[in-house]
């Protein structure tokens, strides 16, 4: 056994940990042992459509129940479940989830009384210093900057999600709503687009385009700013229209939403003081060839004076269908021993 200071210390004994990551579509889940010293590890990965199954309580018990598979895996300590939303009282407000969902609830249906809601995007922001180094492909700036801090960390999916991960801090990671913030405009297309949802909404805000049913409302601005009807109705029709070069109102749909990202990528990099960028969600997948030709990264530095200031700070794209199941992981490996979060505030 360790001696600590003078006296016999027992080794802390491994746990093994489930981490989920549920969108307002898919739920993903694995599990680790966690001991200390040594890397996470996510084991039987699984994705669950939301829609399929009751509640969350029922997708962590069928999950949890999987498990009995590995007779020699050390007992459940707790399961972690990123999700976006606020906490109010015990109820999770978030109008994307296919059922509402009561913490006490889910703790009591899904026998998994040690169960922890967090942010999504907090959980996404903790997981950075354990991506693997072959899932970052560099998008600007020098890749030399490693890991810089602070590190900016956004991704658009069913919204826009805006986090901050600061070294030596607590908590680590900071959450924002910057995604909610109001989106500007950098050139005449872009105004028109505006002007048209203006009419429309009293606020319009950066995930009003940047996200997945963002990208729709764009390609369906574009198309009235044309004249023509939309001929596409979801994000993966729109992606393969474009890849075909089947409609040039499609092809210019992605790359606006390309450049606009680089954009406030931009801006929210300068108000945070970044020292590096982190792209996420799986719709920057889908968009990759078009992210990295060049419209991205052009907006991303178009900021006048300070132009030269981000030209230093690098830009990764992340490509890992695993980040928010290792992220709930490294929460807890990173934060355990610390309180719940309370009620009423962002989780």
């Amino acid at each position: 056994m360790p001696v600590e200071q003078g006296r016999v210390s027992e080794p802390v004994p491994a746990t093994t940990i489930i981490g989920a990551d549920v969108g307002g579509t898919y739920a993903r889940l694995g599990w680790a042992t966690l001991r200390p010293g040594e890397p996470i590890r996510i084991n039987g990965f699984r994705r669950y459509a939301c829609a399929e199954h009751p509640s969350l309580a029922a997708i962590l018990q069928d999950y949890a129940s999987g498990l009995r598979a590995y007779p020699a895996l050390p007992p459940v300590g707790r399961v972690v479940v990123a999700i976006a939303g606020l906490l109010e009282g015990d109820r999770l407000l978030n109008t994307n989830l296919a059922w509402p969902v009561s913490l006490a609830a889910t703790r009591r249906e899904s026998g998994l009384g040690e169960l922890e809601l967090i942010n999504d995007f907090v959980a996404v922001a903790q997981a950075i210093p354990h991506v693997a180094r072959d899932a970052l492909h560099p998008l600007s700036g020098d890749p030399a900057h490693d890991h810089g801090s602070p590190a900016l960390v956004l991704g658009p999916g069913t919204g826009l999600g805006v986090a901050l991960r600061l070294e030596n801090s607590q908590p680590p990671v900071l959450a924002s709503e910057g995604g909610h913030a109001a989106l500007s405009a950098g050139n005449a297309l872009e105004l028109d687009v505006l002007r048209m949802l203006l009419q429309r909404h009293g606020h319009v805000d950066c995930e009003r385009i940047l996200s997945g049913p963002g990208l729709m409302t764009l390609h369906a601005c574009l198309c009235e700013r044309a004249g023509v009807a939309p001929r596409w109705q979801t994000p993966a029709e729109l992606v393969q229209a474009a890849r075909s070069a089947d409609d040039p109102l499609a092809l210019a749909s992605i790359r606006a939403f390309c450049a606009w990202l680089g954009s406030v990528t931009g801006d929210l990099a300068l108000t945070f003081g970044a020292r590096s960028v982190y792209l996420t969600g799986g719709i920057t997948g889908h968009l990759a060839p078009w992210l990295h030709e060049g419209g991205f990264q052009q907006r991303f530095l178009a900021k006048g004076a300070l132009s030269s200031a981000l030209q230093r700070v690098p830009v990764w794209r992340i490509d890992d269908g695993e980040l928010g199941v290792l992220g709930a992981l490294a929460w807890h490996a990173d934060t355990s021993g610390r309180s719940r979060i309370p009620t009423g505030e962002t989780l």
